[in-house]
């Protein structure tokens, strides 16, 4: 199995029940929200890559004068659709390497490690970059390789037991492959950017 696999079965929502997050994980979940929320100003557009079920969006969207949701995953883009409401969200379903839209964003987001279990990653910031055009509007969030042994716990608790880790990703028996980064190897990946630490077991990275 791949990770469109195993997000078509379910893993997201599963993965988004406290129940299931081991403490380092539900503090970073936690930070991340504050992130966002910091970061969005009243009247903003804001793109989504790799949104999920839109929880992001659905947080701040009543500040938003747009706010655009992308993934692959058709169940997630309709379940997004339907919790929408009248507030100015819009979901689509799309590759976050070739998205669909000409229009322009004051922020671009790849959140919750999404970044980390994509295989095109260049050309997922190349998109980033084309429709948030401004440096230091595109931000992504990752784990470091600290978070080792939380998600470890994580997806044990999802019926994903580890079979492989490396200095770089995680692989469990489910098909599921996730990844991790040091400061130096992010610094590769994207080049002129800044990191932050969030929690113990993420970064926060603008570019």
């Amino acid at each position: 199995m791949s990770n469109d696999d195993v997000y078509a079965a379910g893993l997201l929502n599963r993965a988004l029940d406290p129940a299931t997050q081991p403490a380092d994980v539900r503090a970073f979940l936690r930070a991340e929200l504050e992130l966002l929320r910091g970061r969005v100003r009243n009247g903003m557009r804001v793109l989504d890559v790799g949104c999920g079920t839109g929880r992001h969006l659905l947080l701040i969207g009543e500040r938003l004068a747009l706010g655009v949701g992308v993934d692959y995953e058709r169940s997630y883009i309709a379940e997004a659709q339907l919790q929408a409401g009248d507030r100015p969200l819009h979901f689509i379903t799309g590759d976050a390497t070739l998205i669909p839209l000409a229009t322009r964003f004051d922020l671009a987001v790849c959140l919750t490690n999404t970044w980390g279990t994509m295989s095109d990653k260049q050309g997922v910031l190349a998109e980033m970059a084309r429709l948030a055009p401004q440096p230091g509007t595109r931000l992504i969030s990752v784990y470091s390789t600290q978070s080792v042994s939380a998600r470890r716990e994580w997806y044990r608790r999802l019926g994903h037991t580890v079979t492989e880790e490396t200095s770089e990703y995680l692989a469990t028996n489910g098909g599921f492959r996730s990844e991790h980064f040091s400061e130096p190897r992010l610094r590769v990946l994207l080049g002129d950017c800044t990191i932050t630490p969030l929690t113990d077991i993420a970064y926060a990275v603008t570019f």
